[in-house]
């Protein structure tokens, strides 16, 4: 009976959906929280791949939020994001 017991714990564990904490993209200094750092990013030609390149090192750095607070390039996309938590 405990092995039973056991392995259907196990099962609902193995299938059970786990959400992760993602930082989420901000336009404003979120309230009631603090800024922890300031990142970097460089990456392709489009806005889409370097938003995804900050939004994985705010994620990397422990930011539940992030601001994109610059963004140039021609070839090649540059950005700058000040992280919150």
């Amino acid at each position: 009976m405990k092995n039973l017991t056991m392995t259907l714990a196990a099962i609902a564990l193995a299938t059970a959906s786990f959400t992760t904490m993602a930082a989420t993209q901000v336009q404003s200094a979120p309230a009631n929280s603090q800024p922890i750092g300031v990142i970097s990013a460089q990456a392709g030609t489009n806005l889409s791949s370097l938003e995804n390149k900050l939004a994985a090192k705010a994620d990397a750095n422990g930011a539940t939020s992030y601001r994109i607070i610059s963004a140039s390039g021609d070839n090649r996309l540059y950005g700058t994001s000040e992280l919150y938590k």
